[in-house]
């Protein structure tokens, strides 16, 4: 089964004004369980071509699911380190959008990646993103990669700032 078929809305035009209904109404962690239950349209590809799957978000807290395809490995063999940055920096932000009393997307200020373990391709990953300060203009979260056997794999840090091109 592919992702495709588990997604509960298609992307139409159909679908956009419960989207907009939801965007304005659900605070950041419950819009991104929105994202993980299906309930919202996927609005880009970036998702399904890195293998990125929101499983669940409470206030301050996210978690994806993550099996990183063989498309994303370097000439070495294991995943790329630009795509577990890219990870990474998808649960921090998203760790800090979850405290928002509205979702707001976020810009990175800085990312800081340590990599602790080869990535390979076709495992699954649990990615958690964790809002550390949920300051008013500047926030601060972590991200950690697990494996399977709950050993880390990378971890990061990151300041970010919500996107005031989606204030409401």
């Amino acid at each position: 089964m592919t992702r495709e078929s588990e997604l509960s809305v298609e992307a139409s035009p159909e679908t956009w004004p419960e989207a907009a209904d939801l965007w304005n109404t659900l605070s950041g962690a419950d819009f991104i369980q929105a994202m993980a239950d299906r309930r919202l349209p996927e609005i880009s590809d970036i998702s399904d071509y890195i293998g990125q799957v929101v499983t669940s978000a409470e206030p301050g807290r996210v978690e994806i699911a993550w099996t990183p395809d063989e498309k994303l490995c370097n000439p070495g063999g294991t995943v790329h380190g630009g795509f577990i940055a890219m990870i990474l920096d998808n649960a921090v932000c998203m760790g800090a959008s979850s405290t928002c009393e509205r979702f707001m997307p976020m810009l990175t200020l800085n990312l800081n990646v340590d990599y602790l373990r080869g990535v390979r391709a076709g495992e699954t990953y649990t990615v958690t993103g964790t809002c550390v300060h949920a300051g008013g203009t500047r926030m601060v979260s972590n991200a950690v990669i697990t494996d399977g056997r709950g050993r880390p794999v990378a971890q990061a840090s990151a300041s970010v700032i919500p996107n005031k091109a989606f204030a409401r």
